[in-house]
Order: C-alpha cells, then structure tokens, then sequence
C-alpha cells in the first residue's frame, strides 16, 4: 500500500477522472438511456402481463359464476319441467279414471235400462199368452157348462145372484 501512495501521480489521476467521467456521460447519453427505456418498457410490460393475467383469473371467475348459475337455473328448469311432467301424467291417469268410470256406470245404466225393458216385454208378452190361455180354458169351460140347458140357466142365476143392484 506504501507503494501505490509513493507512485501517485496526480496527471495521471485527473485524466483517469476525466476520461471516466466522460466514459459516464457518454454511457448516459448513448447506453443507459437506451437501457433504462429497455428496462422501463420490460417492467411496463410484465405489470401489463400481470393486469391482464389479474383481469383474465376475475374473468375466468366471472364466467365460472356465470357457468354455475346458468346450470343451477337448467337444473331448477329440468326439476320444474319433470315435476310438471309428473303432475301432467296423473292429471291423464285421472281423467282418464274419471272417463272410465263414467262410461262403466253408463254402460250400466244402459244394461240396467234394457234388461228392464226386456223384462217388461216379457211381463207383457208372459201376460197376453196367459191372457189367451185363460181365454181358450174360459171358453172350453163355457162351451161344457153351457152345452147344458139347466146348467146354462143354473149360471145365469148364479151370476144374477152375486150381481148386487145399486
């Protein structure tokens, strides 16, 4: 060290400064300018990355919410759109009983109505066969009693008899 304050030259040292100084302003003007704009320009650009990385995860949030609401809302529809199904189905099952038994009971009351109006066709036509059967037995009766003079009169005075004037 006691070699390097003996050498000493204070010539040497200003244009060291000099030429050192001036090597700065040169720097300055021509490369740190240039490099500082280069370094500005690379840290503007990775805040922009980062914005826009920042702006593109909300987004993606954004649209994650968005994608879960709608397919809570298809979801909610589907549930509605099945249960009115449901209701619809046995709304037809319904009706479609209702109209069965409607109709069973019609077929009913219609078979009740013309069982009844056989059975009354056949009362009638059960009565006008007795009818004429007691017809042919009343005049064979007759035509035995009335074959006899005193049996003829015996009948009229009979029926004269239990015939009551008034």
């Amino acid at each position: 060290m006691e070699k390097l304050i003996n050498d000493f030259s204070f010539g040497l040292f200003f244009w060291q400064i000099l030429l050192f100084v001036g090597l700065v302003l040169l720097l300055r003007k021509f490369a740190w300018k240039p490099i500082l704009d280069s370094v500005n320009n690379r840290e503007e650009g990775i805040k922009n990355a980062l914005e826009s990385a920042e702006a593109a995860r909300k987004e993606m949030q954004n649209l994650q919410a968005d994608n879960e609401r709608i397919l809570n809302e298809a979801r909610a529809e589907r549930d509605g759109m099945l249960k009115e199904a449901r209701q619809l189905k046995e709304n037809i099952i319904t009706e479609a009983k209702t109209e069965a038994q409607t109709e069973a009971d019609k077929i009913v009351a219609q078979a009740q109505a013309t069982i009844e109006s056989e059975k009354k066709a056949a009362i009638a036509d059960l009565k006008s066969q007795v009818a004429g059967l007691s017809v042919e037995i009343a005049e064979k009766v007759v035509r035995r009693e009335l074959a006899d003079k005193d049996k003829q009169l015996a009948l009229v005075e009979s029926m004269l008899g239990d015939v009551t004037l008034n």
